[in-house]
């Protein structure tokens, strides 16, 4: 447990490889036509930003690698920041591994 805690407080560089934790599932709503996180006794409705983002967190893409992907569709945005925090919050929510 306690390396599973340290690696949640490593600061995400850009070759680490996030991926959803093994309790949450990444799907897409049709009713509400967003994505959403779902953990036991928990539901997180995502924006469209943040539901892009973790579909690319696959355990196999890098971070640098996730804002390459998105830097595609989003030439001018402040990926390089932003990705990289995000994915911090969402590592300390316990979402991703």
């Amino acid at each position: 447990m306690q390396a599973e805690h340290a690696s949640m407080t490593t600061a995400a560089t850009s070759e680490t490889r996030p991926a959803l934790a093994r309790s949450v599932l990444l799907r897409y709503d049709r009713v509400r036509r967003a994505e959403l996180l779902l953990m036991p006794e928990r539901a997180v409705l995502l924006s469209p930003e943040a539901g892009r983002i973790l579909r690319l967190c696959d355990g196999h893409r890098t971070v640098a690698g996730i804002i390459a992907a998105l830097a595609a569709d989003h030439p001018d945005a402040p990926l390089d920041r932003d990705v990289p925090e995000f994915i911090e919050r969402v590592r300390a929510e316990g979402w991703l591994r």
